[in-house]
């Protein structure tokens, strides 16, 4: 089984994803979506969090093998660059949403040398708003940032854009047509759904979809 359909399966068995197409969740922004997100069950989940580490192992070893420093966003994604970082004896560090009020006022915790080769940890990308902001955290602070990988992106267009217009190249364990996929596959949803789910993904504002 290829890498992204087995984490797909894995988010569905465990619901950090989950999918409910008739009756839709409602985002902060108001937008009704038919689908739910909640990676941080995977560390509670042995077996998941072994799949997802094993899977970072891979796509840094594949993508970015000159890496040096592992940065996890917050708070999400610190757990996950700790792990993968203690299996590939790299270091790590992390950067918070906001420098501190107190203390040494650190954004970016750890070490972090002028020009390090860094990949950025992330657990989720949609709008890729709060992964490009750890980034540009990360060059102001003149990190050679080589990329970002994450557990699952929705492939949303608007996300997809911003990442590229930051120049920032991102990998993830699987995405959102691979979940529909399993999905289907798996009995959590009716073949039927899918083109409802595709067109959500392809413009979360058109509520067409929604029957």
């Amino acid at each position: 089984m290829d890498t992204k359909k087995l984490i797909a399966k894995d988010l569905l068995a465990i619901q950090a994803v989950f999918l409910r197409p008739e009756e839709p969740f409602i985002w902060a922004s108001g937008i009704k979506s038919p689908i739910y997100c909640d990676n941080r069950l995977t560390l509670t989940t042995p077996w998941v969090r072994t799949d997802v580490e094993n899977g970072f192992v891979q796509l840094l070893k594949e993508h970015f093998p000159t890496a040096e420093l592992l940065m996890g966003t917050a708070t999400a994604g610190i757990a996950h660059a700790a792990i993968t970082a203690h299996i590939l004896d790299m270091p790590m560090g992390y950067v918070r949403s906001s420098a501190k009020d107190h203390g040494r006022q650190n954004r970016i915790e750890g070490r972090l040398r002028k020009g390090e080769r860094v990949v950025v940890v992330e657990d989720l990308i949609s709008t890729g708003g709060s992964v490009i902001d750890a980034v540009e955290a990360l060059r102001e602070a003149d990190a050679d940032v080589l990329g970002v990988v994450s557990i699952f992106t929705y492939g949303m267009k608007k996300g997809l854009e911003r990442l590229k217009e930051a120049n920032i190249v991102n990998y993830s364990l699987t995405d959102f047509d691979a979940v529909v996929a399993a999905a289907v596959e798996e009995g959590y949803i009716k073949p039927e759904d899918v083109d409802r789910l595709i067109a959500f993904r392809n413009d979360p504002s058109d509520e067409s979809w929604i029957k």
